[in-house]
């Protein structure tokens, strides 16, 4: 599980390039996979459920993948807000999502709800380049630097939403001197 410390590192883009996503540093160890996901997100940091309610913002490209992991969050009880054009996808497909503004807009906007700390996850992918001035970049930034878990890839996304699916907290412990 690649770990990097981008709340150190004021104003980075948080997005991984190929490169960087192959550089791992968390290791969870289980006898089964699902198991061994989900301790590995744990010792990324990542901190899940809380308040049980995400912000889904994503590239055109990635709606499809968004409405099945949409789907399977709203079946582990979150409440998904989204922006406006990936609410309209998730709505349709019957997923539902709460419309929220993006940042230039009247509030309520996705900053008032990172900012409020009543939000657990981020879902957001970029969409053209690193541009600070763009609202992907504010709102994973923001994320990163108020204790928001943000992810920006789908597949990150579904492993998450996978492992939190199997997760019953009934951790087996692994003699790792055994191994």
């Amino acid at each position: 599980m690649p770990v990097f410390s981008f709340e150190k590192i004021r104003g980075a883009e948080i997005s991984l390039g190929p490169e960087m996503k192959s550089t791992g540093e968390c290791l969870g160890i289980a006898r089964t996979f699902n198991e061994a996901l989900y301790k590995a997100f744990l010792g990324a940091g990542v901190d899940l459920p809380r308040h049980k309610q995400m912000i889904i913002t994503v590239k055109d490209a990635d709606k499809g993948e968004a409405v099945e992991i949409g789907r399977r969050f709203e079946k582990l009880g979150y409440t998904i807000y989204a922006t406006r054009s990936t609410a309209a996808a998730l709505n349709e497909a019957g997923v539902k999502a709460r419309k929220v503004n993006k940042i230039s807009q009247e509030s309520p906007t996705v900053m008032d709800l990172i900012l409020g700390h009543r939000i657990d996850l981020v879902i957001d992918t970029p969409t053209q380049g690193r541009d600070k001035s763009r609202d992907g970049f504010l709102i994973r930034r923001t994320s990163i630097e108020t204790g928001v878990n943000c992810i920006t890839a789908m597949d990150t996304a579904r492993a998450l939403v996978t492992s939190l699916e199997n997760a019953n907290n009934q951790f087996t412990l692994i003699d790792i001197a055994s191994i």
